[in-house]
């Protein structure tokens, strides 16, 4: 078994994946794109609980990007409909699991009964620290990044912060994702080899990881698939091979 190739004491401390595909992996079978989102969740259940069980302690998970509210109205109510179910389901997993829930993005945006479920769910597992699961929500990174531009730049004005002590630890407390480690390896599916505005400031030397396998369709053979491959890769963070190996 692959799992059995794995090296535990070099495992990824921060994955974050693409879930893509929910909706081809429909076509192919000649279905509805919510059954394709309904598939999709059963693939969330089983790559969390083996991550979990994997010991690796962050997890996030692209599952609404801000690109998407330009999808039609019905798939976006399902989409939220999906996630409040999830939330409700899975909530005890969450706490028996020892998972802190967290999210990423323009909350604020979502459907108030959405942001109430979320928040509620947030709020309970505030205090687990086995596993941080984080949910990227409404999610774009250049509007992150923008959002992180003019904080800094209103700090700069009420002379918070001076211009000369900005520095990438400053940018990091104004990111979504301050209290997450950078990203070590970001895994998409579905084919696509494109990173859709996710986390670019995050994964700047994160190891990229595409499958053709649909999300549905990913198990935790493709995990173990995808953390054989990153442990096969020299990470360098622009030293010589010679200096790492030192």
């Amino acid at each position: 078994m692959i799992i059995d190739n794995l090296d535990k004491s070099k495992l990824p401390n921060h994955i974050a994946i693409i879930m893509d595909g929910n909706g081809r992996w429909a076509a192919k079978k000649g279905l509805s794109r919510t059954l394709g989102h309904n598939s999709g969740v059963e693939s969330v259940q089983e790559i969390v609980e083996e991550v979990l069980n994997l010991n690796i302690p962050y997890l996030t998970l692209y599952a609404f990007s801000s690109d998407n509210w330009n999808r039609p109205p019905h798939e976006i109510g399902t989409l939220m409909d999906l996630l409040v179910e999830s939330l409700k389901t899975e909530l005890k997993k969450l706490i028996k699991n020892n998972i802190r829930l967290n999210t990423i993005g323009d909350i604020s945006a979502l459907p108030k009964l959405v942001q109430n479920e979320v928040k509620r769910a947030i709020d309970i597992t505030k205090n687990n620290n086995k596993m941080v699961l984080t949910i990227a929500l409404s999610y774009g990174a250049r509007e992150e990044l923008e959002n992180v531009i003019k904080e800094i730049a209103s700090e700069v004005k009420n002379n918070t912060i001076s211009l000369e002590n900005i520095d990438q630890s400053i940018i990091n407390k104004h990111l979504y994702t301050r209290n997450l480690p950078d990203v070590d390896l970001l895994i998409r599916t579905s084919g696509e080899q494109r990173i859709s505005n996710f986390l670019l400031w995050q994964i700047a030397y994160a190891e990229l990881y595409f499958t053709d396998v649909l999300w549905p369709d990913f198990r935790k053979k493709d995990l173990y698939s995808a953390l054989l491959n990153y442990q096969n890769r020299e990470r360098r963070f622009g030293k010589t091979s010679e200096q790492i190996n030192v």
